[in-house]
């Protein structure tokens, strides 16, 4: 017997029942009741984990606000981390639980968005002319609030609220309230951020919105969403920069594992899992992957600056996670946190907050995206009696689009193009390039934490990697090679500190003949230094998948690119040496560049978007660190031949480990 009945009792009678919170977690039968005392932490690594018997021991409720712990910018509005220490966890039967829970009208009144659809469709106008198209990202996510006023006792709605998710929503990854005292959340998120549980690091990157209105999507509707162009590289974005938090967070990076479709009452989604072994105690492991790509953009560090830009509001819990964390049978740490979307917040006087973004990339309109923004919402507003619940399929089960074999196909079919790196079970202890084991390379980080899973892919080819902020001081000696990296911005600037930083750091190694490889923004400031002009391209390359031609070879790749250097030959006399360049035969635009201990590449060669990424790294690494017998050492020589994992075998995931400093 739980305590539930005589907590709803409380509920009824209008007392507070003291902080509690239910939880029915994805496929389960049943929900999770937490019961405790609330307190509230500064830091992410303030959040209570003592050790003891297995079972869970805190749910925190992470606000957006916590991105400040990485040093990223944020409209900062003051709202806690609130943990619940849990006392007492109780399991209770789903249907018994429906039984329970109060079946009753939610009424609100005054409901509206904070920001109308015109002033939202001129926000993603803003954001696509003025970020995107000005290179600072290849994709923003911008939210806004609907707001109302609950007309009777917060709690009582909250939990009628929820049991409509529960009996009407489908596929939530948690279905949920949490009452802390100061507000309720209420929510059906569908999205896991992350997991620990065994060792085992699991994120699940959720992108692309197919909405409908029927009880059953229609198949061919949902056939050409899946074929479409912007929702596939609107997917492939957020998993290059989940792998990116993956690269931190596990010990030899993220194994790629789907896509899947996943379907709700109103709409439906694609999403991958990734998944690797760590050992981070957990609170490192969410302060590192604050926040999701799928409610922030890419690059993250820069994506939180765009936000606070047009945004101008805090985010509240919008975007935060709810983080259940907990000891297993063997005393080890385990987490479970869904992000906080599809969420109402509730505060004691029955202020009433739904908020809900969109993803914004370079296909996007801005009636597409606020269209998005309305389907998003739908579930919980639904849920709130503030639009009509989705249309029942009557007595027989939802139709599973997710099982028909042309939609396993479509879904299939987009792995086709990506890399075999980090979608294949990589071998532990695989050897390296001949002539590259032991040797040291720097990477400098310019505000774009590709160079992460840069440092796997160098790692793998036998090299030991140290990375380091481009604002970090340090010496460059005691480095065969230094890599300088990728990020966000304008490579023409003369003023901004990074470019400047990193511009003279280039100048110095090439004054000095060391071996440097520039990656993206390191690459463009690169050819400035060379006495290549710069240009702004007519259309972003963000999140572009091209076939190039480098210096002999066809090679695929991707970018994430707004400018570009143009060459109008194959070689270039500069203040440093003769200089080979692969060039764009249509308008001159730089893919690359080599020269006597220096080359450069425009694309992401680490980028699931680039096929040929590790055997264009490679190519150039052989001419840039040659071994010390003179043996010229080529892609073919490198064998990157695994079977695909399945979700049965993450347990085996591993790969060659390279050695990774954080400087």
């Amino acid at each position: 017997m739980t305590h539930l009945p005589e907590l709803l009792a409380a509920v009824a009678a209008g007392a507070d029942p003291g902080p509690f919170a239910l939880v029915r977690r994805e496929g389960a039968d049943h929900l999770e009741l937490f019961t405790g005392t609330v307190r509230v932490a500064e830091r992410l690594a303030d959040i209570p984990l003592p050790d003891g018997p297995p079972g869970p021991r805190t749910l925190a409720l992470v606000p957006y606000r916590q991105v400040t712990e990485r040093g990223f910018a944020c409209v900062d509005d003051g709202v806690p981390l609130e943990c619940l220490e849990i006392a007492r966890h109780e399991r209770i039967g789903l249907a018994d639980a429906l039984a329970a829970l109060p079946d009753v009208p939610v009424r609100t009144a005054g409901a509206g968005f904070d920001v109308s659809d015109d002033a939202y469709a001129a926000t993603v106008g803003r954001v696509l002319a003025e970020e995107i198209g000005h290179g600072e990202g290849a994709n923003f996510v911008i939210h806004r609030c609907l707001r109302a006023t609950v007309e009777g006792p917060p709690l009582v709605a909250a939990l009628a609220a929820l049991r409509r998710l529960l009996s009407g929503e489908r596929g939530a990854y948690w279905t949920f309230v949490v009452h802390t005292g100061t507000r309720i959340l209420v929510g059906a998120s569908p999205e896991r951020h992350v997991s620990v549980d065994d060792g085992l690091v699991m994120m699940n990157p959720i992108s692309g919105t197919f909405r409908h209105t029927g009880a059953d999507a229609d198949r061919g509707a949902l056939l050409r969403f899946l074929a479409d162009p912007k929702e596939i590289e609107e997917l492939y974005m957020v998993l290059d920069e989940e792998l990116k938090m993956m690269a931190t967070v596990a010990e030899h990076g993220g194994q790629v594992v789907g896509p899947y479709l996943k379907e709700m009452s109103h709409l439906a989604h694609t999403e991958y899992l990734l998944a690797g072994r760590g050992t981070k105690d957990v609170r490192e492991v969410l302060r590192e992957t604050m926040f999701a790509p799928t409610v922030t953009g890419s690059p993250m560090e820069n994506a939180c600056r765009v936000i606070a830009r047009h945004e101008r509001t805090g985010r509240r819990y919008y975007a935060g996670v709810l983080a259940l964390l907990g000891r297993d049978d063997a005393g080890r740490q385990s987490l479970d946190a869904p992000i906080l979307i599809r969420t109402a917040e509730i505060s004691p006087a029955g202020d009433l907050r739904v908020p809900v973004g969109a993803t914004l990339v370079r296909h996007s309109t801005a009636e597409g995206e606020v269209a998005e923004t309305h389907a998003k919402a739908a579930g919980v507003l639904a849920a709130l009696g503030l639009g009509p619940q989705a249309p029942a399929s009557g007595a027989r089960p939802p139709v599973r689009l997710a099982d028909d074999p042309e939609v396993r196909a479509a879904l299939a079919a987009r792995n086709a193009p990506l890399a075999r790196f980090w979608l294949d079970q990589r071998a532990p202890d695989a050897p390296g390039l001949p002539g590259l084991a032991g040797r040291r390379v720097l990477i400098v980080d310019g505000e774009d934490t590709f160079t992460g899973m840069l440092a796997h892919q160098l790692g793998a080819l036998g090299l030991a990697v140290t990375l380091r902020p481009w604002h970090a001081a340090g010496p460059v000696d005691g480095y065969d090679l230094v890599v300088v990296g990728p990020g966000p911005g304008d490579p023409g600037s003369t003023t901004e500190p990074k470019m400047v930083a990193m511009r003279g750091l280039l100048a110095g190694l090439l004054a000095e003949g060391r071996p440097t490889l520039a990656v993206c923004l390191g690459h463009q400031l690169l050819c400035g230094l060379l006495g290549l002009a710069l240009h702004r391209r007519d259309a972003p390359y963000q999140g572009l998948q091209r076939e190039v031609r480098l210096f002999g070879t066809r090679r695929r790749v991707g970018f994430y690119s707004t400018f570009t250097a143009r060459a109008d030959a194959d070689r270039l006399a500069t203040p440093y040496g003769p200089v080979e360049v692969a060039r764009d035969g249509a308008d001159g635009a730089v893919h690359a560049l080599r020269g006597r201990g220096v080359a450069g590449v425009q694309f992401h060669p680490e980028s699931v978007l680039s096929p040929d990424g590790l055997a264009v790294l490679a190519d150039l690494l052989s001419g840039l660190l040659p071994s010390p017998a003179g043996k010229r050492s080529t892609a073919g020589e490198l064998s990157t031949a695994g079977e695909l994992s399945t979700a049965g075998e993450l347990s085996a995931t591993g790969e060659r480990s390279a050695t990774v400093e954080r400087a």
